[in-house]
């Protein structure tokens, strides 16, 4: 059965990068439905790439009578906030709205805009997979659980800490904790259909685990640590804190792109998400 994505994004990402295209094609591939904002930046750059592969499963969402953007002509979501809504919560309207009607979400990041990373807490709220795509540094955060949104959370400066907690509502700001419906914070779907609607987004660890040898073999350093990253994750970079005894946030740095990790830090977080290091004799033709 096909899925609802939501895709969206920050205003100040006019242009999609390679790996946003790829998730792309990977939708369109499967012939999922995609609710789409209509605002300048992310929205449009989506619906500009779903115009030009003149795909037609799409919904624009938009918050009051008129569109700001429709590239496809696809079908209009009007959205009625509540009455004197204004700024930003105006807009939100409709964020709310798709987010409640996906299966689960890709957004595309500054690094900065809060109005994004909210959409992905609206997601995990429902107990839906997001997968945050940072165009600035180009790491990938694949947000399963409110654990690994606090993961997240806790390694964002306090200026954007301090901005979502303004803009997000209290329910949607609730810790998990105190919430009364904390079973919607995991999937009630078994689990072959959670990965099975996940695997469009979300790398399964066989899948990162040989991206790693494949970077090995390669001789490539920053696709072992971008892959080791991926998987560190995507198990929750509190559990491999926990395991390795090193500090969530200096894991978050090192295994994001660029970062430079001490081999002893490497053994240690692929032994926490059940992975190991071998060596392999090279076999090589002598010339004759």
């Amino acid at each position: 059965m096909n899925s609802t994505v939501f895709i969206g994004g920050s205003r100040h990402v006019s242009r999609l990068s390679e790996k946003v295209k790829e998730r792309l094609n990977n939708v369109i591939n499967s012939g999922h439905r995609v609710v789409v904002g209509d605002a300048n930046g992310a929205d449009k750059a989506v619906q500009k790439y779903l115009s030009e592969a003149h795909y037609d499963k799409v919904t624009v969402f938009c918050s009051g009578d008129k569109p700001r953007n429709n590239l496809g002509h696809w079908h209009i979501h009007h959205i009625t906030p509540p009455k004197g809504t204004k700024g930003f919560q105006f807009y939100a309207a409709k964020d709310r709205e798709m987010a409640r009607e996906a299966d689960f979400g890709l957004m595309i990041w500054d690094s900065k805009s809060a109005g994004t990373v909210l959409n992905v807490l609206r997601l995990v709220r429902a107990g839906k997979i997001a997968v945050l795509i940072n165009v600035s540094d180009k790491t990938t955060f694949n947000i399963k659980s409110t654990a690994q949104w606090e993961d997240f959370l806790s390694c964002v400066s306090p200026k954007l800490r301090a901005d979502l907690r303004e803009r997000a509502t209290p329910d949607e700001w609730m810790p998990a904790e105190a919430s009364s419906q904390h079973n919607l914070f995991e999937s009630c779907e078994p689990e072959s259909a959670v990965h099975k609607r996940g695997e469009l987004t979300v790398p399964s660890d066989d899948e990162l685990a040989a991206a790693i040898n494949a970077a090995l073999a390669a001789g490539d350093p920053a696709a072992v640590i971008d892959a080791l990253g991926s998987i560190a994750r995507a198990h929750g970079m509190s559990q491999v804190a926990k395991h390795t005894g090193l500090a969530r946030e200096s894991l978050y740095r090192s295994l994001s792109a660029g970062g430079n990790p001490e081999f002893a830090t490497v053994l240690k977080v692929m032994a926490a998400v059940g992975l190991r290091l071998e060596a392999n004799k090279q076999h090589t033709d002598n010339a004759a």
